[in-house]
């Protein structure tokens, strides 16, 4: 049984609680500050990253907001933590309140098996 060697795509669930700053301001001065204060800069240090966002404030009083990031490799993706860092993002409109990273259907590339985990009905 050979399992596959090259590097799986990472994915990251980012949970984060939006800051009372982020609250104090307009949706438009919010999407003013994202568009030239964070994206900006990750468009700038990164490579091979995509994102998909989704609110949970209604479901959850722990997080306001999940984030997933999904990077081509592990290099990737430390230079997406580095960029958003380096911006408002982290800490002042955004608490990272709790990270999980892993590769999809890791035992199964780990083994040389089908992702029978993976589902579709």
């Amino acid at each position: 049984m050979s399992a596959d060697r090259t590097a799986p795509p990472v994915t990251a669930f980012m949970l984060v609680k939006t800051t009372p700053e982020w609250l104090a301001m307009t949706v438009e001065e919010r999407v003013g500050a994202f568009t030239t204060q964070v994206l900006p800069v990750i468009e700038a240090r990164t490579h091979g990253v995509r994102s998909r966002f989704y609110d949970t404030e209604f479901y959850s009083a722990r997080i306001t907001d999940i984030w997933v990031w999904e990077a081509d490799d592990h290099d990737a993706y430390r230079l997406l933590i580095d960029a958003l860092r380096e911006t408002p993002f982290w800490d002042r409109y955004f608490e990272v309140v709790d990270l999980l990273v892993g590769t999809e259907n890791g035992y199964a590339r780990t083994y040389g098996l089908e992702a029978v985990a993976t589902i579709t009905t």
